[in-house]
């Protein structure tokens, strides 16, 4: 019962709308299937990177170290601002197909930013600490923890990678074409709101 619903709640917490749902949707949307999807994996390795310093502890010791978690707080809140500005001030009427901006030589910056949106969240690193506070023991093996940890992250890289083809797919591109400029506005409002509320909680 407790797998099950430990599997539940980590199901629920990565499909709830957040930063990185918005920022799959605004790559999806200009730059096509694949940049959404390297944004789906930078996501899932920063996730791979909270597992991996909350089960060495060092989480822990972040959130214990004020000037350092709140460097990590509001760096986090500078990107997502920078990148919702950046989107509302270059979105456009052109009714280019949905991707068509997509660049190969530049492709990696989308797994940059997916994985710099998720990294730098403070919310994201205290939520694995209460979770493997949680999870691991000091008398017994980690390795539940770890395939737990592992899930999560997969998850994560499941489910963005599902929104970016869900969004991409030619019965939503036609719809979805005639509102790109908007979609590209609320997209780059969400960030900015995700970064300031951020930035101003304490």
């Amino acid at each position: 019962m407790e797998i099950f619903s430990l599997a539940i709640i980590g199901f629920l917490i990565v499909i709830s709308p957040g930063a990185d749902f918005v920022l799959v949707l605004k790559n999806s949307i200009n730059s096509g299937r694949k940049a959404g999807i390297l944004t789906a994996c930078g996501i899932s390795l920063a996730i791979g990177v909270h597992i991996a310093y909350s089960m060495l502890g060092i989480s822990y010791l972040i959130s214990q170290n004020l000037m350092l978690f709140t460097f990590i707080k509001y760096a986090g809140a500078t990107y997502l601002v920078y990148i919702g500005v950046k989107s509302i001030l270059t979105a456009n009427d052109k009714m280019d197909e949905i991707g068509s901006n997509s660049s190969t030589n530049k492709s990696t910056r989308y797994f940059v930013q997916g994985f710099f949106c998720n990294m730098l969240n403070p919310k994201t690193m205290l939520f694995f600490i209460s979770l493997f506070s949680q999870l691991i023991s000091a008398d017994s093996s980690n390795n539940y923890a770890l395939a737990y940890g592992l899930y999560i992250a997969i998850l994560h890289g499941l489910w963005f990678s599902l929104v970016s083809i869900m969004f991409t797919s030619k019965p939503l591109q036609n719809k979805l074409i005639h509102m790109k400029k908007w979609i590209n506005k609320a997209c780059g409002v969400g960030l900015v709101s995700f970064g300031i509320i951020l930035a101003a909680k304490s």
